[in-house]
């Protein structure tokens, strides 16, 4: 695989964080060309133990993990403890993701780091924050799912029980507002030369990533006066049998169909005359809808007939599998194949690229994924001068960790 150089060429992470949250942060560092050393525990992120795998490494690892080095250090006892610290002060950004405290006992907290290096720049990624009344509490995203009403919010517009997201979006909601805080306290180190502690909330990442929480807070959705339903937008299917989505609430859709379709009966009808009158029945506007996508037997038509007369855009569904060959992705190059493994395995995983394109820079992983502590010696070699006798005797006193994850 060949990348050109990175926006962030220089800058060194050290990545304490483990599962999604944090790792989903500091891939976007290592994506954008940061060298990004990820130290795990003796027994491994708990993602290396999933399946599928490809050259021994679980797939759901390797999309949280491309791009970085591996390294495993056991932080239970001192000397392990010391050599993280020594870590740290050669490096630019700190990431964790413990529950608050847990970094501080195990003497890798943001006051022992800055003590070494007074600017780095040291992220904290929790559950509910570094401070409050439940700082304490675990975390997990259908957790946070519950607790910020997103699944209160889904199953009232789509009238079903409350049921789980299967997606972990408060995870990479948090991951993404870490890597946000961490590259804004890098900009404002380069002109002052100051550093930070960012700490950066799962919570509070969901609730800011969720355009209706201000409706919700603020008295609740006005959904008879407004274009706006996501959680009814139509869902129907053409005269071949291919589903497909609309945006918006189906009582604004059917009136640029109704128009389109050469209906004026429906529009001048009481029952859909305005949009509040359509906004009371839903339902029936989705069935009229849905009649007239069934008169289209293919998507490109269907596509272009709501594109071009009702500026309307319309999704296809599709598998996550599906997108990889889909035109947007190819021609994009949305996805990238990277080694899988070590050498020998001779394996490669195909991970999402990187969502951004920035001018006289390449974004995406310059490394795939490896073994647990696969590269314990060449990052103890290059960043703390240890020789091979040195590492040696780390490894055989499991200070240094280096193994294969097995299957569960």
């Amino acid at each position: 695989m060949h990348i050109g150089p990175g926006i962030l060429d220089g800058v060194r992470v050290l990545d304490l964080t483990r599962v999604v949250a944090g790792p989903s942060g500091t891939r976007v560092l290592a994506d954008l060309g940061a060298d990004v050393v990820k130290i795990e525990p003796p027994e491994g992120d708990i993602l290396r133990g999933g399946a599928p795998r490809k050259g021994g490494i679980a797939v759901l690892f390797a999309g949280q993990n491309a791009g970085k080095r591996f390294c495993s250090v056991d932080l239970g006892r001192p000397e392990g403890v010391a050599l993280v610290l020594d870590l740290a002060e050669r490096c630019d950004v700190v990431c964790e993701n413990f529950r608050p405290g847990v970094a501080d006992r195990l003497g890798v907290g943001y006051e022992h780091v800055r003590a070494r290096r007074p600017d780095v720049v040291y992220a904290s990624v929790s559950g509910y924050g570094q401070d409050g009344r439940d700082a304490q509490r675990r975390a997990y995203a259908p957790v946070v799912h519950a607790e910020v009403g997103l699944l209160h919010y889904k199953a009232r517009e789509v009238g079903h029980d409350p049921a789980p997201e299967p997606v972990s979006h408060a995870d990479i909601a948090a991951g993404m507002a870490a890597a946000q805080g961490i590259l804004a306290a890098l900009f404002r180190r380069e002109r002052t030369g100051q550093g930070a502690h960012i700490d950066a909330s799962m919570c509070e990442a969901m609730i800011a990533m969720n355009e209706w929480t201000t409706v919700e807070v603020n008295g609740g959705p006005d959904y008879v006066n407004s274009p706006f339903r996501p959680g009814r937008a139509p869902v129907v299917q053409l005269g071949d049998g291919t589903w497909v989505a609309l945006p918006g609430s189906p009582a604004a859709v059917l009136e640029a169909v109704a128009n389109l379709w050469g209906r004026p009966d429906i529009l001048a009808d009481e029952r859909f005359a305005t949009l509040q009158a359509r906004s009371a029945r839903l339902d029936e506007c989705t069935e009229l809808i849905a009649e007239y996508a069934a008169t289209f037997d293919d998507f490109e038509t269907f596509e272009s007939t709501l594109s071009n007369g009702a500026r309307l855009p319309v999704g296809r569904l599709a598998t996550m599998a599906d997108t990889v060959s889909t035109g947007w992705a190819v021609d994009r190059h949305a996805y990238v194949e990277v080694p899988s493994g070590d050498e020998a395995d001779d394996a490669t995983v195909v991970v999402h690229r990187s969502p951004l394109r920035i001018t006289g820079a390449d974004c995406g992983p310059r490394r795939g994924v490896k073994h647990l502590g696969a590269d314990n010696r060449e990052v103890m070699a290059e960043l703390l001068g240890l020789d091979d006798a040195e590492i040696d005797r780390l490894e055989a006193a499991g200070i240094l960790v280096s193994a294969r994850i097995p299957a569960s």
